[in-house]
């Protein structure tokens, strides 16, 4: 495993970290002895941080984090998010302190912690980057030592161009794969140079960029890859990075021939993601100790090369790009 400065905050962090939202919920069942090796397979691969939520499996994702650390001698960073408990889920909630307080103190007692490595915003309503009041609130949960760090996780680059005016805004995790390629024209840059880090979430495309799919599989009723296809439950570039299913396959099928020998199309896509030296980690989920131990193999492959890097973007040009560069 390689590992990255993890912006101001002195942490070297895995290059491939654990996105832990699939353990928690809304990806179909995942077996408890699953979730349980997943996470143990990643940390014996070298990976030293995991992402997770407060509403992933309504704190199960927390509480399992929680379980394997107890019996883990290693250093992992944990980091958290906030917000999307709300209900309803406007910029409104976030102001207010009481219910940030509420929230953390949740995420502590599910993670069995005193202070919370690192909390994000949970992709909060665009108006709350434009609240400073907010940022203030998270400085003084630092000072009263409940989180040591703060960030913010958002769906578009305008949102993290916004959060990185905060001074003490440490992380911004955002969409970043193949098909989501708009972070690397102008936040990248202007992240590197505030030394903020970067989560590259949503990966692999909600699967798509396994190379797995075809247009037979199926997806369980309580998989956001079935309920959120049109954005019903929340922001459909959550869903399979909001590019059409039946346009991704067919790019999909265009990228397979740059795959190297002996790895299999995930890797490549993360490996992709690691050519940018802007990204502090990549987070794609496991379901299991298999997927886990695939995903951390990908930071040993070797550069791609600057045609294949090239042949990527020419196919996101012609195939992706002009459905979801401007959204997001």
């Amino acid at each position: 495993m390689n590992y990255r400065p993890f912006g101001r905050t002195g942490w070297q962090v895995s290059e491939i970290s654990f996105g832990a939202w699939a353990i928690g919920g809304s990806w179909g069942e995942v077996a408890e002895a699953d979730a349980l090796a997943a996470l143990h397979t990643s940390i014996d691969q070298g990976i030293n941080l995991i992402d997770t939520a407060d509403v992933y499996g309504d704190g199960r994702s927390e509480r399992l984090i929680a379980q394997v650390l107890k019996e883990r001698s290693e250093q992992v960073y944990v980091i958290t998010k906030a917000g999307r408990r709300l209900n309803p889920h406007t910029a409104a909630g976030y102001n207010n302190r009481q219910n940030l307080t509420a929230f953390i103190e949740r995420s502590l007692k599910n993670l069995d912690v005193e202070a919370l490595d690192l909390v994000q915003l949970h992709c909060p309503p665009t108006e709350v980057y434009y609240l400073p009041e907010v940022f203030g609130i998270l400085d003084d949960l630092v000072a009263a030592g409940k989180i040591k760090y703060y960030g913010v996780s958002v769906e578009k680059v305008e949102e993290a161009l916004k959060a990185i005016e905060y001074p003490n805004v440490q992380s911004v995790q955002i969409i970043f794969n193949i098909f989501r390629q708009r972070p690397a024209d102008l936040f990248f840059d202007l992240a590197k140079q505030r030394q903020v880090g970067i989560l590259a979430r949503v990966p692999l495309a909600s699967g798509l960029l396994s190379g797995k799919m075809t247009r037979q599989t199926t997806f369980a009723a309580d998989d956001h890859r079935n309920f959120n296809r049109h954005g019903e439950a929340f922001d459909v570039g959550e869903t399979f990075a909001g590019v059409d299913y039946d346009v991704a396959l067919d790019a999909v099928e265009q990228l397979r021939p740059l795959v190297p020998a002996g790895a299999s199309m995930a890797q490549f896509a993360l490996r992709w993601i690691l050519m940018f030296d802007a990204v502090s980690c990549a987070i794609p989920g496991a379901k299991n100790a298999q997927q886990a131990q695939a995903n951390a193999q990908a930071a040993d492959l070797p550069p791609l090369s600057a045609e294949i890097m090239g042949r990527v973007r020419t196919i996101y040009e012609a195939n992706i790009r002009p459905l979801v560069h401007h959204r997001w």
